[in-house]
């Protein structure tokens, strides 16, 4: 008669909410220092990413491409135009919207939080090389691109290929 061996528990090290959750706070809480001063940190940060390299016709579509709720986008640009980065202008094509278009000073903002954005992210990946760190980020972004009930109303693949300039593979 044999007895069975129980199967091994798995140590936290090889659980994948651990790791995702080691990567999250370094990530976090070095981006939080990063942006400094920037209204709203890693919110802040998306939305002025967003208005720079996207192109929505207005506050209540950009919340709903970013998945924030529009009373707390209302606040965050808000606070946004009064750091001067962004300014609210009449939608030339509708003019009961505001499109939320970023200033000189905000463009310029964001290219230098950009530099040290990616800082941050090589420093919390610096135990992989460079071509290594290039393909998690683009598996972590196929995963993402994956994950389809995240928000039923935002297809969250579309929402990260535009962010990064890329065609979703929906529409290719």
């Amino acid at each position: 008669m044999s007895i069975e061996k129980p199967a091994p528990v798995p140590t936290a090290e090889g659980d994948f909410g651990w790791s995702l959750g080691v990567l999250l706070r370094a990530f976090h809480g070095s981006l939080v220092e990063v942006l400094g001063d920037l209204p709203h940190g890693p919110r802040g940060y998306q939305t002025l990413s967003t208005v720079v390299h996207g192109d929505q016709p207005s506050q209540l579509a950009l919340a709903a491409h970013l998945g924030i709720d529009r009373t707390v986008m209302t606040y965050l640009i808000d606070d946004l135009v009064q750091a001067g980065l962004v300014e609210r202008r009449l939608n030339p094509a509708d003019r009961r919207q505001r499109k939320i278009v970023a200033t000189d000073e905000g463009a310029a903002t964001l290219r230098d939080l950009e530099r040290r954005v990616r800082e941050v992210e090589d420093m919390v990946l610096g135990t992989l090389s460079p071509a290594e760190r290039d393909v998690l980020r683009a598996l972590l972004r196929r995963v993402a691109c994956g994950v389809a009930d995240i928000e039923p109303a935002t297809d969250p693949c579309a929402v990260a290929e535009e962010m990064l300039g890329q065609d979703s593979p929906a529409t290719r």
